[in-house]
């Protein structure tokens, strides 16, 4: 795979960012194959370039965008796509104040709220009445006081969520979507019988409360959407009748985080090629750049992987580094001063902070140049 890379971009200078199309639409199918017929609305923290949302999003099985951010959600609408949800809630108040007063944007955007203060925060602005709000329920395993999962929402019980989206519409805002995100089954790589257990008691007391939650809430709104499940966890979310859509975008990109699952396999489409600018010693060379660690709990799994050589590692005392990257072992020995060595990024888009376009590859051939949100000046957080 990597040869083919180095064929197709050959004119380009590294450091570098490619996308393999052929990757990218072979995992797109394999979403949609494991989604189950439910409707995936794409994450665009998970991909942050915009000629590639719009790939995925004119293929069967794809509907909809899930954005992170208010101002990345009006910037999208108005290079014209459509129903964006900001599955995040926000308190940018010059942000929500611009959406609000704008009714041709307050019509494609949805507002995530899981709270009495975020209503009133919305309720607060200038012409609230009409802005469309999802609630974002609490969807981690709790076993007596053991929390597992991501702390988002407050929101859990029926009666709870109901109490926001009673005073949502009281406040003049349109409760139209609910959104629950298993993080504890989608992000969590199948790494051991504990992980799988959890996983699987997950899946069951999330099959019975989604269900408690959604048919209390529609006894008082209107849903257009209830949104489950992320990349790691389609084949067992779309298996849900609650839930009338899926969310997913690292599996277009298959970074590392994604290599240790049982039931899927993506394909790797996103890498970066940085040169080699230093022999240190026998058996060493030296990359330049490299220090693109992933967000998260620190540690080995965030680290970006070489890709391409088997026996070449980085160097444990220093892993990658703001301005050069060690590597060790017989993978790299024949590497000489400009070479290139490909890495793999830990998580999806934030490789794409650290380019300003893409190069869109199929087989050995540079199809396209395309900017990232960094390379179209957009910082969205």
């Amino acid at each position: 795979m990597t040869l083919s890379w180095d064929a197709a971009t050959a004119a380009v200078q590294p450091p570098f960012a490619i996308v393999d199309l052929d990757a990218f639409d072979a995992n797109a199918a394999d979403l949609v194959r494991r989604s189950l017929g439910k409707p995936i609305r794409v994450a665009s923290k998970s991909v942050r370039c915009r000629a590639l949302l719009s790939r995925v999003l004119a293929k069967p099985g794809f509907a909809g965008v899930m954005a992170y951010a208010v101002p990345e959600a009006r910037w999208l609408v108005a290079q014209g796509l459509e129903d964006v949800f900001v599955a995040y809630p926000s308190v940018d108040r010059a942000g929500l104040a611009a959406l609000a007063s704008d009714a041709r944007e307050a019509a494609q955007i949805t507002l995530t709220v899981d709270s009495r203060e975020h209503v009133e925060l919305l309720a607060g602005l200038d012409r609230p009445h009409g802005l469309r709000v999802a609630l974002d329920v609490d969807a981690s395993l709790r076993i007596g006081r053991l929390h597992l999962g991501v702390r988002r929402s407050p929101l859990r019980e029926p009666a709870d969520v109901v109490a926001v989206a009673r005073a949502a519409a009281a406040a003049g805002l349109s409760v139209v979507g609910v959104m629950f995100y298993d993080a504890q089954i989608a992000g969590l790589p199948d790494s051991s019988p504990a992980v799988r257990l959890v996983k699987r008691r997950s899946a069951q007391s999330l099959l019975r409360r989604r269900a408690e939650v959604v048919a209390a809430v529609r006894e008082v709104a209107d849903l257009e959407f209830v949104n489950g499940g992320g990349t790691g966890s389609l084949h067992v979310t779309g298996r849900d009748p609650s839930l009338t859509e899926l969310a997913a975008g690292s599996g277009l990109y298959a970074p590392t985080l994604f290599d240790g699952y049982d039931d899927f396999t993506p394909r790797p489409a996103a890498a970066f090629a940085l040169p080699v600018v230093r022999h240190p010693g026998p058996g060493f060379v030296t990359a330049f750049g490299g220090g693109y660690v992933a967000s998260g709990p620190p540690g080995w799994a965030r680290v970006p992987a070489s890709f391409g050589r088997s026996d070449a590692r980085l160097v444990r005392s220093e892993g990658v580094g703001e301005v050069q990257t060690p590597l060790q072992g017989n993978g790299v020995r024949d590497l000489r001063l400009g070479d290139r060595v490909w890495f793999r990024h830990a998580k999806a888009g934030e490789m794409c902070e650290r380019f300003d376009s893409l190069h869109l590859v199929s087989g050995d051939r540079l199809v396209e140049t395309v900017p990232t949100y960094r390379g179209e000046g957009k910082n969205f957080g």
